[in-house]
């Protein structure tokens, strides 16, 4: 699922290219909206992946990102089958590695759900952090395991 037809265009093209085209399926939609109706389907998924642009770009809109992020971080899991996987991200140097942990744990109480961290990663080293420069540390990548907290 991404907000951009032509990502979607593109994931459609790529995964033809490579015979797997019958594996998987693109869905332009907002993830706030999609994500409800996947729940209130019944959907269950071995893998999700939220990879959504900056919430925040400013000190000021922090609130609302934490916000956005603990709504789709919760509906997410709600989505991965018992013992399945949520890999989720931020891109932004607002959004602290702190407060983006807190967030997910917030989501993942919040949703009954208990994650095991399998991975935890920031960008790539051809985008250093750089200790001098608070902006320079914006991406939080983690893979988690999700079961259901009984």
């Amino acid at each position: 699922m991404d907000a951009s037809q032509l990502a979607v265009d593109q994931a459609s093209a790529n995964a033809r290219l490579n015979h797997l085209e019958d594996r998987v399926r693109f869905i332009c939609e907002d993830v706030f909206e999609l994500l409800p109706e996947l729940e209130a389907e019944g959907g269950q998924y071995d893998v999700v992946i939220l990879d959504p642009p900056a919430f925040t770009k400013s000190r000021s809109s922090v609130k609302n990102a934490v916000k956005g992020y603990r709504e789709i971080n919760l509906r997410a899991m709600k989505l991965v089958k018992d013992g399945g996987f949520l890999a989720t991200c931020s891109c932004s140097h607002f959004m602290t590695y702190e407060l983006f942990t807190k967030t997910i744990a917030q989501a993942a109480r919040s949703a009954h759900r208990r994650l095991r961290q399998v991975e935890y990663r920031t960008q790539a080293p051809d985008h250093p952090i750089l200790w001098s420069a608070d902006e320079s540390y914006y991406l939080k990548f983690y893979i988690f395991q999700v079961t259901v907290d009984r």
